[in-house]
């Protein structure tokens, strides 16, 4: 029977929000007697690997698959938000060209604050977590979600752990994330079902063309407004410039 073997992992900035207090923003040893994927050996530690953006071992880029080794120094990143490491990241094949989002039952809220300033997120109060995978997988959409256990669902690539629970604090932080202030197009989406807006004729109103709710200019827009303009001031205190069609 083969001896005990050993791997040492050390997980980076807000990773370590997942580990128990003695492993945080250190290196620590992992036991093991049979190798298995690095992607498991992250998991088991209570990370998800949707959380991860780039794994190294002893210096050099590794995919999911590969298969942890005695000695092997593992260092584990989460998703870079300014930066493109395409290049040298082996994690994901298909990067998402555009960031289109869903979210689970609990994330309501932040649904609405999303749609509110023109980003496309798909929510429903009565999804599953079957049905959440299969609408991230096959629409290309990041999931959001504070279930840590759905976060480490095999199928998925693309999903990340909502840490706020106040829905403002959670829009915030989706703003910074995920860089949003550049794509940002306020108000150019239904608040109730996602669907983008359109304006008949030259009527001063817009209309949803799935459920047929209008929207207009009226003294919740200027409320609306501020509120945006505040929550993407939050988000990016140094900059001069309010959220784009604010």
């Amino acid at each position: 029977m083969q001896g005990i073997q050993r791997a040492y992992l050390r997980f980076y900035a807000e990773l370590n929000d997942f580990l128990a207090a003695e492993r945080r923003f250190r290196e620590f040893e992992y036991p093991f007697y049979v190798s298995g994927s690095v992607k498991d050996v992250i998991e088991s530690a209570g990370v998800p690997h949707t959380e991860v953006d780039l794994v190294l071992v002893n210096g050099g880029s590794q995919g999911f698959d590969y298969r942890v080794r005695n000695g092997d120094r593992i260092s584990v990143y989460p998703v870079f938000e300014a930066f493109d490491i395409r290049s040298v990241s082996r994690l994901r094949s298909e990067p998402l060209r555009a960031l289109r989002f869903v979210l689970d039952t609990h994330l309501g809220k932040l649904a609405r604050y999303l749609r509110m300033a023109g980003f496309d997120a798909h929510y429903r109060n009565d999804s599953s977590d079957a049905e959440l995978v299969r609408i991230s997988k096959a629409e290309h959409r990041i999931l959001l979600t504070r279930d840590v256990g759905l976060l480490k669902h095999s199928a998925l690539t693309h999903a990340s752990f909502v840490r706020e629970t106040d829905p403002r604090r959670q829009f915030v932080g989706i703003l910074k994330r995920f860089d949003l202030h550049s794509p940002a197009a306020a108000f150019s989406r239904c608040l109730e079902c996602n669907e983008p807006l359109e304006r008949p004729d030259s009527s001063e109103f817009h209309q949803c063309p799935a459920c047929g709710r209008i929207y207009w200019k009226g003294s919740h827009y200027s409320r609306m407004q501020s509120f945006l303009a505040q929550m993407f001031k939050q988000a990016y205190p140094n900059s001069a410039d309010k959220a784009p069609g604010i």
